[in-house]
């Protein structure tokens, strides 16, 4: 029941050649090509570098510039003002 018969891909070759039509059919397949071959590669270099890794075993990487650490802000004079000196010095 759940196995993929010839007419399925048959019928599936059909709607694709509809739906995007027989001139973007090459560019989408090289595409799809080039994607395969890169994800192949990267994989490769994975299985490459997790079989060779570091006598100590840490490959962190460090980073590349370090942080100086900001200076402390400068102390505000806060003045209190209340309402009341507010507003004797408009009355006057």
């Amino acid at each position: 029941m759940g196995a993929l018969k010839p007419w399925h891909i048959i019928i599936l070759v059909v709607v694709i050649l509809l739906v995007f039509g027989s001139r973007k059919l090459p560019d989408m397949a090289r595409g799809l090509g080039r994607s395969m071959r890169i994800l192949k590669s990267e994989t490769e270099a994975m299985k490459k570098d997790s079989s060779n890794p570091d006598d100590d075993g840490d490959v962190r990487a460090e980073p590349k510039h370090t942080r100086e650490p900001l200076d402390p802000p400068a102390p505000v004079n806060e003045t209190v003002i209340d309402s009341e000196s507010v507003d004797r010095k408009h009355t006057r």
